[in-house]
């Protein structure tokens, strides 16, 4: 078995109890659930050296996303608005690690412009829903949503890419999208319209973190 697959039951425990700690508004718990959930999914990558067959550039590609996701997370522990700024823009350089790295990987197709089709409708419907609630955060959100839509594309290319397996490709791509979902749901509860259970999101994130750290692990297999 997977080395890395071991550590899908502490992080589903993990995430758990951050998503409480999060909605009984236990900072503290906050502090350490957060950081220790992202460190196990930067182990999760690790692991993956540990296989037969590796892909260098995948590694450390993910490895860097996911450490400047680390820095995201405590980043958006703080609750300000400087804060809130410093963890999009590490947020932002993690999906330009994933997007770029998911490009050196895969090749460009008609595909491509389907998926940016899509993902760019999505993007200008949810920016008129939230731009009202901005404020002097509108550059700053559409470079972020952009970005993330970029790296959504890029994760979809894999699907055609020799150097994934099908099953390899569509943890990838769930990944992204997953990650996508839950950076949604955080934005709409931030300038749109508050959500009591907006917290719920974190298990979309940690999912989808965990499906691109996992991908390290399958290369040559499946």
């Amino acid at each position: 078995m997977n080395a890395a697959l071991y550590l899908i039951p502490p992080l589903a425990v993990t995430v758990s109890l951050l998503i409480r700690a999060e909605m009984l508004d236990r900072q503290r718990q906050v502090y350490f659930f957060k950081p220790l959930s992202t460190l196990l999914v930067i182990a999760m990558a690790l692991l993956s050296l540990l296989e037969p067959r590796q892909n260098p550039t995948y590694f450390v590609g993910v490895v860097v996303g996911l450490v400047l996701s680390l820095g995201g997370d405590v980043a958006l522990m703080f609750r300000s608005n400087k804060a809130f700024v410093i963890g999009l823009l590490l947020f932002l350089l993690a999906h330009v690690a994933y997007a770029l790295t998911f490009s050196l990987l895969s090749r460009f197709s008609a595909w491509d412009a389907l998926t940016a089709a899509i993902l760019l409708a999505l993007a200008v419907g949810f920016y008129r829903l939230i731009r009202p609630g901005l404020g002097n955060l509108r550059l700053p959100v559409i470079a972020y949503m952009a970005v993330i839509s970029l790296m959504v594309n890029r994760a979809a290319a894999t699907l055609f890419s020799p150097a994934f397996s099908s099953a390899q490709a569509l943890m990838v791509t769930l990944g992204a999208v997953l990650f996508y979902l839950s950076d949604m749901i955080l934005a709409a509860n931030r300038f749109w319209k508050p959500w009591p259970y907006h917290h719920l999101s974190l298990a979309l994130y940690y999912g989808g973190q965990m499906l691109i750290a996992l991908g390290a692990s399958y290369f040559g297999q499946w």
